[in-house]
């Protein structure tokens, strides 16, 4: 039985969890069933033009071209909302995310492995990475059991607004002004400062034994290094002669990733305080070949963390997930992202594990509607614009609301410090450095959740409710932009969301939450 919590001073959308589990055999299962293949030219041609993205035939004058074959049966993941525990939750998701991609991709797989194409399976969404010409699209596009053939384009990383700038002395007192203006301080003061939470970034790759990073590491002990169920390399091709390819050893090739991670958990025990909760753990994923990632690249990373395997991509332990997974990168149509629903699958299923999937908003401000690119556009991602230290929108902050997949949804979700942050860098000489962009926004956050997670570990993988708090407990902030239906007064906006967040506030607010949250606040159907 569920009810709902009493509390004064916050409105929470959320349903507290008090026994019982609901059985999932009261959960009704869609199933896919008599698949085959359309044979006539007629068909193809029609299925070429319903079911293939026009990327993809435009890529195959060139010769082959890489795609993803999404298939019409996808796992039912009800289930794993009635679950209070947050390992029987990943358990349950990826349990049923493997059954039916080890059921429905073998006839598929030995189709294209005979037309001679290159092909990676995954689970994390029912689909398969494919690269072959065009005989194998119209081969594809002719099952009845592949619902969409997606273009798998590389995705240049848009450089943020201000490039990295050597510095050796934060601002105040070793505390950077955006932990300063989040309260992060006071939050720690109360005794938690992330402990026993593990946060995951995709990026282009961290610098792991930087001073600030480096023993918040889950593959260090203190005294050895272990990279397995900590680190995975998603560029298994080219990748330059810094980092190459299929690395098994953290590595940062641009510099992004490693002034992220800083923001989520730096901290280096000498005065350079950049982290949001510094007693947490962190594991990593390279999504990019210096700063370009496809598709495929992002969702090999999310399926990794929703079971960490170790460097030879074997025996997947969904215990090691991380809670709480930091996106600081976009996949925009001008680089041939052209179906805003490619990931969408794939963050649904995450988050339907129990993992807050935070996601920067964009640097294409200062116009209403510019938040154009997944994951940021996805209800289900939790989406961050960018502040400066007067709590002003930065001008490069993408606004609402959505339109490029026809919602109208408001975004961003919140915003916080992402003008002029200092944090860690991969040089080894020039360790700290500022940055600007929502990708510096997005890991303040991101290290709030682990913040709030230490305080309320009962709440792991209630991902709406965790949500709710940092929406609820957001400094709210107004503006004149008017985006959407935004009035001078209105909260949330398109503009700054719910407001600039404040990790003592939502700490507070978590304390006052009692029982085990049920994640019933703005959750979606897998």
């Amino acid at each position: 039985m569920c009810r709902p919590p009493f509390m004064t001073g916050i409105t929470l959308v959320v349903t507290i969890c008090l026994s019982g589990v609901q059985r999932a055999n009261e959960i009704p299962t869609i199933m896919q069933k008599d698949y085959g293949a359309f044979s006539t030219p007629s068909q193809v041609t029609r299925q070429l033009a319903q079911k293939v993205d026009p990327w993809v035939l435009a890529a195959l004058g060139n010769g082959d071209a890489e795609f993803i074959v999404f298939l019409v049966e996808q796992a039912d993941l009800a289930p794993a909302k009635f679950s209070c525990s947050r390992e029987d939750r990943v358990a349950i998701v990826v349990g049923a995310l493997r059954e039916v991609a080890a059921r429905t991709q073998p006839g598929i797989l030995a189709e294209l492995r005979a037309l001679g194409a290159e092909t990676r399976p995954f689970w994390v969404a029912n689909m398969i990475w494919v690269k072959g010409g065009r005989g194998v699209v119209e081969k594809m596009a002719g099952r009845r059991d592949v619902a969409h053939i997606f273009a798998n384009p590389p995705v240049r990383m848009a450089d943020p607004p201000m490039a990295p700038v050597a510095e050796e002395s934060p601002a105040t007192d070793g505390v950077t002004w955006g932990l300063e203006q989040t309260r992060a301080p006071e939050a720690w003061s109360l005794g938690f400062r992330g402990q026993g939470i593990v946060v995951g970034g995709q990026d282009t790759g961290y610098r792991w034994n930087h001073q600030a990073l480096k023993r918040h590491y889950r593959g260090w002990n203190g005294k050895k290094v272990d990279h397995n169920y900590s680190w995975h390399d998603a560029i298994h091709s080219g990748g330059g002669s810094l980092c190459g390819h299929d690395s098994r050893v953290p590595c940062d090739d641009y510099g992004h990733g490693t002034h992220t991670m800083g923001t989520m958990v730096g901290d280096d025990g000498k005065g350079n305080q950049v982290g949001m909760a510094p007693g947490a753990t962190w594991i990593g994923c390279r999504n990019m070949d210096r700063g370009v990632g496809t598709p495929a690249s992002y969702s090999e990373c999310f399926q990794w963390f929703l079971a960490p395997t170790n460097l030879n991509d074997q025996n997947p332990d969904p215990s090691r997930a991380p809670q709480v997974i930091n996106n600081s990168w976009g996949c925009p149509a001008s680089e041939g992202c052209t179906d805003p629903t490619v990931l969408l699958s794939v963050v649904r299923n995450v988050r339907a594990a129990g993992i807050v999937v935070v996601a920067s908003a964009g640097n294409s401000g200062p116009g209403c509607s510019t938040v154009n690119d997944p994951p940021a556009i996805y209800d289900e991602a939790f989406s961050v614009g960018a502040t400066d230290f007067t709590d002003a929108i930065a001008p490069f902050s993408s606004r609402g609301p959505v339109r490029v997949d026809d919602s109208g949804r408001m975004k961003p979700d919140v915003s916080a410090p992402g003008v002029g942050v200092y944090s860690c860098t991969r040089d080894s000489k020039k360790s700290y450095g500022t940055m600007s962009g929502t990708s510096m926004a997005g890991p303040h956050v991101a290290g709030l959740v682990a913040l709030l997670l230490s305080a309320r570990p009962d709440m792991k993988g209630q991902v709406g409710a965790v949500e709710e708090l940092v929406r609820h407990s957001a400094h709210p902030l107004t503006t004149s932009d008017g985006c959407g239906a935004d009035t001078p007064a209105s909260v949330p906006n398109q503009t700054y969301g719910w407001g600039r967040v404040d990790a003592l506030a939502a700490v507070q607010a978590a304390l006052a939450l009692p029982g085990c949250a049920e994640d019933g606040a703005g959750e979606q159907g897998p």
